[in-house]
């Protein structure tokens, strides 16, 4: 009988340590997520799966960035990976080539609202990531874009990023030779605004 309880209670606690590392992060994202034009190690989403594993939390870390997207491909792509993953935290970071095509805001605004709820509706905790533009598309539109992301983070009452490349943008020591990717030195600064808005969507670690 002790042998019994003693296997029961072993896999149990398989079953709970499981559990625990099934944790998931999805990151839909675009160029800035993707890691363009630098090692795939050394860009901001490498850096957050190390920065988790010392950190003792148990997530692991989906990157489906793809350079170019829009928020209307990422709306596009979303439920399959949501059904496919089953993610406990969903990063969405685009909107950033919507606004270099200067594609109406009102539509950057729908589609990234619908994958919010879309999020939501698979019980996964969205992070709504933004992102700064050129200055040459004029300060009106320049305004209403980056008003987007605050107020779909009021509307839908959730964790938002107004811009990762706030620290970054505009220091060429820290941006490509484009001016609109960071390079690898960006690349900590970018997690470090990132850290704050994920870290309290996290589950505390048992450490």
């Amino acid at each position: 009988m002790r042998l019994i309880t003693q296997l029961k209670l072993g896999m149990a606690a398989i079953i709970l340590c499981t559990i625990s590392q099934a944790q998931s992060i999805l990151i839909v994202g675009d160029s800035i997520s993707a890691g363009f034009g630098i090692n795939a190690e050394e860009g901001w989403v490498a850096l957050l799966e190390e920065k988790l594993q010392a950190e003792n939390h148990q997530y692991q870390v989906i990157n489906a960035s793809i350079s170019g997207d829009t928020t209307t491909n990422g709306l596009s792509r979303l439920p399959a990976l949501l059904e496919k993953h089953q993610p406990n935290i969903t990063i969405i970071e685009l909107g950033g080539n919507d606004g270099l095509r200067a594609t109406p805001p009102t539509k950057i605004a729908e589609n990234l609202s619908k994958m919010i709820e879309l999020t939501q509706s698979a019980n996964s905790t969205p992070l709504l990531i933004g992102i700064q533009l050129p200055p040459n598309y004029g300060d009106a539109y320049l305004a209403r874009f980056l008003a987007l992301y605050p107020t779909l983070g009021e509307q839908h009452q959730i964790a938002v990023l107004p811009s990762i490349v706030e620290k970054v943008g505009g220091n060429p020591d820290l941006m490509q030779n484009d001016g609109i990717h960071p390079n690898q030195k960006g690349q900590p600064l970018m997690l470090e605004a990132v850290w704050e808005k994920l870290e309290p969507l996290l589950t505390p670690s048992n450490s």
